[in-house]
């Protein structure tokens, strides 16, 4: 029996199922660092705040919101630019990060979650054990010195 390779044989089933779903978008989100803490805004534009999910786990960043699209009784729809359906972002946490103090908050489509830097990771002075102090010398002594 010879099998004949064809692969774009079952192309045709794949390309043009009926159940294919896109996938879930990404958002735009702007990082960035402040003394005490790691702050992400994501744009989430004509989302029900009801839908955002914003969740931790094993050092993932998770947040999930649904936009759904309007239903109008009666229009018909000339053009449907605006995407509905679910929007997912995933970040990967640093050590750095106390996960159990992260805050969210929504307003005017951006949502802002504030990650509290840890504070074995924030800058510290070491103190330097067995290192003598230097003596303080007074000023009249080292007036009279001179």
């Amino acid at each position: 029996m010879t099998i004949t390779y064809a692969p774009t044989r079952g192309s045709r089933r794949v390309a043009f199922t009926p159940e294919f779903r896109p996938a879930p978008r990404l958002a735009a989100l702007d990082l960035y660092r402040t003394d005490d803490s790691v702050v992400l805004s994501v744009d989430l534009p004509g989302v029900d705040a009801g839908s955002i999910d914003v969740g931790v786990d094993g050092g993932v960043l998770t947040v999930r919101a649904q936009r759904t699209a309007p239903t109008i009784e009666g229009a018909t729809w000339l053009s449907r630019e605006r995407q509905s359906g679910a929007i997912v972002r995933k970040l990967r946490l640093g050590q750095s990060i106390d996960t159990d103090a992260i805050a969210a908050d929504y307003a005017d489509g951006v949502l802002t979650v504030t990650l509290p830097v840890a504070e074995r990771a924030k800058p510290r002075k070491v103190a330097v054990a067995g290192a003598a102090a230097a003596p303080e010398v007074a000023s009249a002594e080292v007036a009279s010195a001179e």
